[in-house]
């Protein structure tokens, strides 16, 4: 069992080349446990976690309505945004600069084989790093992500999750809005969901611009605490 984390920040990075590294990564687990298993092998498997601010971008999960991406073709193009159909689960969603995109890339027979686990962990994580900040995030039944103001007329969603997993391998992830321009999020009706606004820490804070390297490493100190790992 290794519970050791390779850690990566890739910077500002174009989706569709994070997203092939992403496969990459994720294939290289898959593939040594296949081998463990077909030649009765007990090799360490690795893991990844990922840091990246993508250029503006729209991406559907698997599951998601197209419908839900109020933009034409044309229209995305004079935003400068790019659209990818992927096969994480989730709506559509939105990334740009002052987002931070973390992509655990986990072999989860190193930490535990639940799902459903592993998605409360990732908004507990993000729930932790909002209380560094004096903000109280929350969960909103039946929806994934980290909220504010669930029970309010107010509520909005400031991390928005998807994930994949094969073999207990995962892929994707969160996305935590930090100093996001959130006039990319009226082209669409974010993650499907009608009637609930989206925000940014920037603005929850009311200040201009959030020490986003000091966010990343909150969130690298709470998830190591919640998954008993360790980054290297």
């Amino acid at each position: 069992m290794n519970k050791k984390i390779q850690f990566i920040d890739l910077g500002l990075k174009d989706y569709k080349v994070t997203w092939e590294y992403q496969e990459q990564l994720f294939k290289k687990i898959v593939d040594l446990k296949i081998q463990n298993r077909r030649e009765e092998t007990n090799l360490q498997t690795p893991n990844y976690f990922l840091f990246v601010e993508h250029p503006h971008v729209y991406t559907l999960g698997k599951s998601g309505d197209f419908e839900n991406l109020l933009l034409s073709e044309k229209q995305l193009e004079l935003k400068g945004a790019k659209f990818y159909k992927i096969n994480r689960g989730g709506d559509i969603t939105y990334h740009g600069p002052g987002q931070i995109v973390g992509y655990p890339i986990l072999d989860l027979d190193n930490f535990f084989t639940d799902i459903h686990k592993y998605l409360r962990f990732l908004e507990e994580v993000i729930i932790l790093t909002l209380a560094d900040y004096n903000i109280i995030g929350t969960r909103s039944e039946g929806e994934t992500g980290v909220w504010l103001g669930v029970d309010t007329p107010f509520a909005r969603k400031i991390c928005a999750l998807g994930v994949r997993a094969s073999r207990w391998v995962t892929m994707h992830g969160f996305a935590l809005n930090v100093n996001s321009d959130l006039g990319y999020f009226d082209n669409i009706i974010p993650c499907g969901i009608k009637g609930k606004a989206v925000t940014s820490l920037n603005v929850e804070l009311g200040v201009e611009k959030v020490d986003e390297q000091e966010v990343k490493d909150r969130i690298l100190k709470h998830f190591s605490d919640l998954f008993e790992s360790e980054f290297i």
